[in-house]
Parts: C-alpha cells; structure tokens; sequence
C-alpha cells in the first residue's frame, strides 16, 4: 500500500489533468478559512460533506417528474443526482478536468428544489419581490446559510449556475459539465418514465430524436456524453457538438409539451401549487411554528417560511398540509 497524501493528491492534479482543469491547490478559497484536509483536496472534501447533509438525504423523497407516482422504478430527485453525477464524472474523466470537483457540483445541484418538482418553482415565485424563485440559488442557500457547511467558491459557483437559465454562467469547466450532465440526465431518464407511466408511447418519439440518439436508454445517454467529449476537445471549451444539441433541444421542447406541460397532469400540478402556497401563507403567520434549525433570525417571516417549506420531501408537504388544513374527524 501507499500513503497518498493531499499534496501527493494535488501533485497528480498538475501533473495529470488537462491546462483547462480546475485545480483543487488553486482553489479559491471558503467563506471561512479552516485547516486542510491531510488526506483529501478541497474538492473531495466539499463532496464527503455534500453527500453526508440532510439536504442531500432529502431528495430520496422528492420528486422529479411524477408526483407521487406508483411503482418503485420511477426516477426521484436522488437518483437523477446520483446519474447526473455518473453522466458528469464520466464526461470529466475523458476531457482530463476534476473529477471531485464536478461530482461536488453535481450532488450538490439540486438540493434546494422544493416539494413537487419544478411545480414548486412556479408556486414560490409570487413571493420574491423581483424575478423568479430559482431552486439552483436555493440550493446555494442551503449550504451556505441553512446547512451551512463551508464549501469552496467553485462548488458553489458550480450549483448556482447549473440551470441554463442562470447568468452569468458557471466559472469553471467543470461548473458547464454540470450543465449538460442535468440535461442529458432528466431528458433521457424523463422519456423513459414516461413511457413507463404510459404518458408516451415508442411511436409518440420524434423521428429526428431517434435517428440522431437511437433507442432511448444507454444509448441516448452515450451519444450525447460522446457528443460533448468530442466537440470540447475541438475547441477547447466544454460545448455540446451543434447537430446534437440542436435535436437536444428540440426534445426538450417536446417533452415539455407532451409531458412536463401535458393538460392531464394540470389538475395534479395546481394542487401542488396549492399546498405549497397554503403552507408558506401558514408558515409566515405562524413563525414559531417553523423548526428551529430553520429560524434565520434575521430572515424575513417569508424566508423564514420559504426555506422550511421548500426544504420539505413531498410526503412531509402533504402531512403537514394534512394536520393543518385537513385535521382529523373533519369530512
């Protein structure tokens, strides 16, 4: 055996990944300086403390498309994170950036995400005095107020900006790789379901989307993973080869119409809203209601009410909406 130090560690990083990687001895730093790890960099350090929070714990029972759905093989926001992070690694291995540092990124991505999927979304943007309420900033949230554990810049950075809609973009290579890795993991995994749950049908897949990825599964996956490996190493950025992410988009936009979107889950999807709105109504009038792990004395009541009520798995929504709105012996 050999003892592999974090200096060793650090040496193998500047010795072996590509000009373009994110060092991990040339991080730029936490919010709180601490003393380093003597075994693990920065980056790995950041993903051990990632995946040993309750927020990550938390998204087992969270949804990704389906709200509660029937059958135990439906894809949760915990296992889309554990294959965004797979789909990430691998890109990040093949074009020679860090590893530890785009799994951090990507196991941190998404644990801000409320109750019900992108429904949440939707329901907590009424309450921001400007724009949106945005899940990947939630997430960010989390791990620096609510759970707060000290990560490095480029972490954070990395799940800030993961969303395309976010700007500016991720600082790092390794921040884009999150990026495509979501994608590429919610829309291979969502058709999948779909067609699962009997929204799709085989028939119902574009043409185009076929021929450019095959047959839904494995192979979708490796051609668009190939797709961003080869283009990246062309220019010498993490981009996404045009054909593909042409047709890319064009199934998402099919997805959201024909399933995200679709009219029969709307009943569905505006009771989600509601549940979510009625306990953040509850929440603001009722601060000491909220569990103390969640009281940031100087938040607003709304933050107050938003941080616990987006932090909720969806069972525990519905149970506390239950208690609250529906107690028992009423009909």
């Amino acid at each position: 055996m050999t003892r592999r130090t974090r200096e060793v560690r650090e040496q193998e990083e500047r010795d072996l990944l590509s000009s373009a990687a994110s060092l991990s001895s040339e991080t730029r730093g936490r919010e709180h300086d601490e003393d380093p790890d003597p075994y693990r960099t920065a980056f790995e350090r950041d993903r051990d403390r990632i995946l040993h929070s309750k927020a990550f714990r938390r998204l087992k029972h969270k949804t990704q498309v389906f709200i509660n759905p029937d059958g135990d093989h439906f894809v949760t926001r915990l296992t889309h994170t554990l294959q965004v992070t797979q789909i990430g690694r691998a890109m990040a291995a093949s074009l020679g950036l860090n590893e530890a540092l785009t799994e951090a990124i990507c196991l941190g991505h998404d644990v801000g995400h409320s109750p019900f999927g992108h429904t949440g979304e939707e329901a907590l943007t009424p309450y921001m005095d400007d724009g949106e309420w945005l899940h990947s900033a939630q997430s960010v949230r989390v791990f620096r107020i609510l759970e707060p554990l000290n990560l490095t810049g480029e972490v954070l950075d990395g799940i800030r900006a993961h969303s395309w809609k976010v700007d500016p973009p991720p600082s790092t290579p390794e921040g884009f790789l999150c990026r495509y890795a979501d994608r590429i993991g919610y829309l291979t995994h969502d058709v999948e379901d779909a067609l699962r749950a009997g929204v799709l049908s085989h028939g119902d897949i574009p043409r185009a989307a076929l021929a450019t990825f095959g047959e839904p599964g494995s192979e979708w996956i490796s051609t668009m993973i190939d797709a961003v490996i080869d283009e990246s190493l062309e220019q010498n950025r993490v981009v996404m080869r045009p054909e593909v992410q042409e047709e890319m988009n064009e199934f998402r936009s099919f997805m959201f119409e024909r399933v995200y979107l679709r009219a029969e889950a709307q009943p569905q999807q505006h009771r989600a809203v509601a549940v979510i709105r009625d306990l953040v109504d509850y929440f603001i009038q009722n601060p000491d209601e909220i569990r103390e792990t969640y009281r940031q004395r100087d938040a607003t009541p709304v933050e107050q009410a938003i941080d616990y009520v987006s932090g909720m798995t969806d069972r525990y929504a519905l149970r506390v909406h239950d208690r609250l709105f529906r107690p028992e012996g009423i009909i």
